[in-house]
């Protein structure tokens, strides 16, 4: 990984490598975060799931180098937690470090947008699904209702279903 970093640190000068937080045996990168960190490569380091492995991750970086914490709200989710508290532990972590970005990721709803706005997060990677979802922010809930059921009513025409 190291080897590799180093290589794709070179393309170009806003490239950011992205790292695990662990390896495949589920083994801490922190040697391999640390050596590219310390070569001022910056880093995204990517599938954190919780404050504990961000505290891993600030234990062995330097203060300068610029590090995105990529963590991943909605795969946390879908296992029936809730990921606010890791954001909340892992922003307040990193709060001394000028260098770190806590990022948003794995979006699931555009009611992530909002949460993650509310937290301080740095970044949210949004797909295009989502963005348009967004876009119908500030819609009440009578035009949602009244949408609904234009909505009901072409599926049931679309069916040619008769009663």
């Amino acid at each position: 990984m190291i080897d590799k970093g180093i290589k794709n640190n070179k393309w170009a000068k806003n490239i950011y490598v992205k790292v695990p937080v662990v390896n495949s045996k589920n083994k801490f990168t922190g040697k391999v975060i640390k050596d590219l960190n310390n070569q001022n490569i910056k880093l995204n380091i990517t599938a954190v799931y919780s404050a504990t492995q961000t505290a891993k991750i600030l234990k062995v970086i330097n203060k300068k180098t610029k590090v995105i914490i990529s963590i991943f709200a909605g795969r946390a989710g879908d296992t029936g937690r809730d990921p606010v508290p890791e954001f909340l532990k892992s922003i307040k972590l990193a709060k001394s470090f000028k260098n770190v970005e806590i990022l948003w990721a794995s979006v699931r709803e555009p009611y992530n947008y909002i949460q993650a706005k509310q937290l301080g997060c740095h970044i949210i990677t949004i797909p295009p699904s989502i963005i348009d979802k967004i876009e119908k922010f500030g819609k009440s809930f009578n035009q949602l209702t009244k949408e609904t059921v234009k909505a009901f009513l072409v599926d049931s025409q679309k069916s040619k279903f008769r009663i």
